[in-house]
């Protein structure tokens, strides 16, 4: 049986941001089973659900930052009950601070139990400054984790370049893990040394990304493809990624 994967549209954000039908188009045309949304480019509700069924492509989850549920809280249910999504991923929040967390936990626990009533689940999604003390010496993941019962996406070249072992956090996890972003890079960006490291395709950097997929097999995870962060990123970079896949299930 082939490999099912995920495409997270921030790959195509340039091909989204003109063209959404397009960018579907592009992962449905790779090889992906679905898509995650990172933002909708002013497109319809009704507009992306036909798109979606045009090439389709399934919607388990998408990115959907905290600050758009409190200015749009109606509109994002709408959006997500025409595309059949549930599961919606904040990432980027505001901890810098003890009083910063505090006010960021409140939010998450809010929107947490608001979506509840919706029949929809509120999950996060790492970059690296939540592994990292914050001036208060707290570490935001590691509250989410004590503090909330939240599931997970792991992004694993994040946590990968904050130190952590992402095969290792993935057992940790266990059954709060639901979703694992395979993505790949360096930890310094040689062209931009102040730079918290440089995407590549996968199997084009140093993190694990072999034995993450392994490990996320063995553990009945679905995997998203992430090249984002890459420079140029596009279609290109995502066909590589897609490539890479190809040859560790032969």
């Amino acid at each position: 049986m082939a490999m099912e994967y995920g495409l997270q549209l921030f790959s195509l954000r340039d091909v989204a941001e003109q063209n959404f039908d397009e960018a579907l188009r592009v992962a449905a045309e790779m090889g992906f089973s679905s898509v995650e949304p990172a933002g909708f480019f002013g497109n319809a509700p009704e507009d992306v659900a036909a798109m979606l069924q045009k090439y389709g492509l399934g919607v388990p989850t998408t990115h959907t930052g905290l600050r758009e549920l409190t200015e749009n809280f109606d509109g994002v249910i709408k959006m997500h009950r025409a595309i059949g999504c549930n599961t919606l991923i904040f990432s980027s929040s505001k901890f810098k601070t003890a009083a910063q967390l505090e006010q960021t936990m409140e939010t998450v626990l809010y929107f947490r139990e608001k979506l509840k009533k919706e029949g929809m689940e509120l999950m996060f999604h790492n970059h690296i400054p939540e592994f990292l003390p914050n001036a208060d010496g707290q570490i935001f993941f590691e509250e989410l984790w004590k503090r909330t019962d939240l599931r997970f996406e792991l992004d694993t070249f994040w946590a990968y370049n904050a130190g952590l072992d992402p095969v290792e956090l993935m057992e940790r996890l266990g059954d709060r893990l639901c979703f694992v972003h395979l993505k790949d890079g360096f930890k310094k960006d040689l062209l931009h040394p102040e730079g918290t490291g440089r995407g590549m395709a996968l199997g084009e950097g140093e993190a694990p990304v072999a034995a993450v997929h392994k490990k996320a097999i063995e553990l009945g995870l679905p995997m998203i493809v992430e090249s984002g962060d890459c420079y140029p990123t596009g279609p290109l970079e995502v066909a590589r990624c897609m490539n890479y896949l190809q040859s560790l299930n032969t």
